[in-house]
């Protein structure tokens, strides 16, 4: 028991005289405040109304006011000759109250993890520019649940000039809130429970995850140098999920002839393909081969993001398929009441609008070659093996066992560097082993000091196993 502690500290509340809120209903809500916060417990005696009053500046009728509202809604007792008391109060709610704390692995450490943005590379200005010109936008009413027109025209125009899809009269533009969330919206609108979908392994989780999550059965499919082996497609996938310009994370480019073994595995089988075109506007040594959507729209879902491009703070990304698909999604939009939010797509417009979109396109195709060079320059002087493609804004550094990436993630860690282990990319066990190393996250000033101790981390491990 914990009674008759004399509350004798200043009580954490002051009162604002310009609020329109009456000084005695500020008393009680702050008193309430300390209470509810831990401040204030069960048994403390409250100072008196006028030894209140004085160290609030209030007149004794404020205080004597905001006690007897208090008495009336059973937080407060009063003992003849005694004082005042708290008579109860609830537990604080303490930072542990949903379960243990979420320790951030990426905290105080220089990052070289994949699939992050270069932010640096953003114009303040024009971001400033186009969130102040959307911001002008008259709120709406109701949300289109397709997406903002103006948003999915821009995207028509993007993806002609940068990935060389024309959106046809046979498919369908949608806005969708990322690659991830298209891809569970898929799942969610065209797959049954059990339904088994293609995934590349090792790729990206997340959008595993959203399959998972629907229902789906997840059957891994092996990558190797030209990315998913088509060859070892399940026969009865209703979905074959992959990122052919750029695998995540190994970084393969998919050949033509395995894209159109690919278009061939689906129309055959009724498959639909899922083309995850995360960085594919982030080609910088050739030209980019073209979009499975673009050899077969009846049977390839294209999927862009401004997540890598740009940044995930808007959440934006699209969708385009067949019209049948698209009106499946929309059908799931209307029965869950979910669609993606519009300011992001506005800001996309806004920043397409002024030409700063294609600015910042140039900007990164010119700043990750560089980054991609200073990279591949200091791991292969170590004697290391780089792997992938030349684009997008990471590399896979391939090693012997899952002992040494392990210890190549711990050893890097201890050095204050993130190290990107290939581990989290498997949908089974793990068969491939290394480093999905990304070096757009940081500030090109920081990026040599991460790399180079990113080779020492790794140096280590070479130098233990020999």
């Amino acid at each position: 028991m914990r009674g008759n502690r004399l509350v004798d500290d200043d009580l954490p509340f002051t009162i604002d005289r310009e609020s329109g809120m009456p000084l005695a209903a500020q008393v009680a809500e702050g008193l309430r405040r300390a209470a509810t916060t831990g401040t204030l417990r069960g048994g403390d005696r409250l100072p008196s109304s006028r030894e209140l009053a004085q160290r609030l500046g209030v007149s004794r009728t404020v205080v004597t006011a905001a006690y007897d509202q208090l008495h009336a809604e059973g937080w407060l007792d009063g003992r003849h000759g005694s004082g005042t008391y708290l008579t109860a109060a609830p537990a604080p709610v303490t930072a542990h109250a949903d379960g243990p704390e979420r320790v951030d692995p990426l905290a105080g450490l220089l990052d070289l993890g994949a699939g992050a943005p270069s932010i640096e590379a953003i114009d303040p200005a024009a971001w400033r520019r186009a969130w102040r010109a959307a911001s002008d936008r008259i709120p709406l009413i109701r949300r289109d649940r397709r997406g903002e027109p103006e948003f999915r025209e821009t995207v028509v125009e993007h993806l002609l000039r940068h990935r060389g899809l024309g959106a046809s009269s046979g498919t369908t533009v949608l806005a969708t809130a990322g690659t991830s969330s298209a891809a569970g919206e898929l799942a969610a609108a065209l797959l049954r429970p059990g339904d088994v979908v293609a995934v590349e392994d090792p790729g990206y989780q997340r959008a595993a995850g959203a399959f998972r999550a629907a229902g789906a059965k997840l059957v891994p499919v092996p990558v190797d140098a030209e990315g998913l082996r088509v060859d070892l497609l399940h026969e009865h996938a209703r979905m074959v999920y992959c990122t052919p310009a750029h695998q995540f994370p190994l970084g393969a480019r998919m050949p033509a002839a395995r894209r159109v073994a690919l278009i061939e595995f689906a129309r055959r089988t009724g498959a639909l393909v899922i083309e995850d075109d995360y960085d594919g506007e982030l080609r910088y040594d050739t030209a980019p081969l073209p979009l499975l959507a673009t050899l077969a729209p009846d049977a390839v879902v294209h999927l862009g993001t401004t997540s890598k491009i740009l940044t995930p703070t808007l959440g934006v990304g699209w969708l385009v398929a067949d019209p049948a698909v698209a009106e499946a999604v929309l059908a799931h939009r209307e029965l869950t009441g979910t669609s993606p939010a519009p300011a992001g797509q506005q800001v996309v417009v806004e920043l397409a609008r002024h030409g700063d979109l294609a600015r910042h396109l140039r900007r990164l195709r010119r700043d990750m070659p560089r980054r991609r060079a200073l990279v591949v320059a200091e791991l292969r002087g170590r004697g290391l093996e780089i792997r992938g493609d030349d684009a997008g804004s990471h590399v896979f550094v391939p090693l012997d066992s899952a002992d040494h990436e392990d210890r190549a993630v711990a050893a890097a860690r201890e050095l204050g560097v993130y190290l990107d282990a290939l581990a989290r990319y498997h949908v089974g066990p793990r068969h491939t082993f290394g480093l999905a190393l990304g070096y757009a996250a940081l500030p090109l000033a920081d990026l040599p000091k991460a790399v180079r101790l990113a080779g020492d981390a790794l140096a280590r491990v070479v130098q233990w196993s020999a």
